[in-house]
């Protein structure tokens, strides 16, 4: 199993939420307002009146195999919407109850 940490501008919601019904994680845990800026590049999100931009970030965890497809369909959205800074993160989940 594998956690799956997805953080992307909240104007990109719908488009999250249809990429994790179509690779079938239907767990997830949802962060609504998450503030962050991009290792490299593009503009602050921190929800304030210099930086309005917001974020949400999501936690889901699937099986091994379902990954990849996963992240194929976040880096294509992410090329279509470079600016918004779409970022996604995998660990190894060591145990669940």
């Amino acid at each position: 199993m594998k956690a799956v940490f997805i953080s992307y501008n909240q104007a990109l919601t719908e488009r999250v939420m249809a990429i994790l019904d179509r690779n079938g994680a239907r767990g997830f845990t949802k962060w609504e307002l998450t503030h962050g800026r991009g290792s490299v590049d593009g503009e602050p999100h921190y929800a304030s009146h210099a930086w309005p931009a917001m974020n949400s970030s999501i936690l889901t965890i699937v099986e091994d195999e379902k990954v990849k497809p996963l992240l194929d369909e976040f880096r294509a959205m992410d090329a279509e919407t470079k600016m918004q800074g779409s970022r996604a993160f995998v660990w190894n989940v060591e145990e669940q109850m």
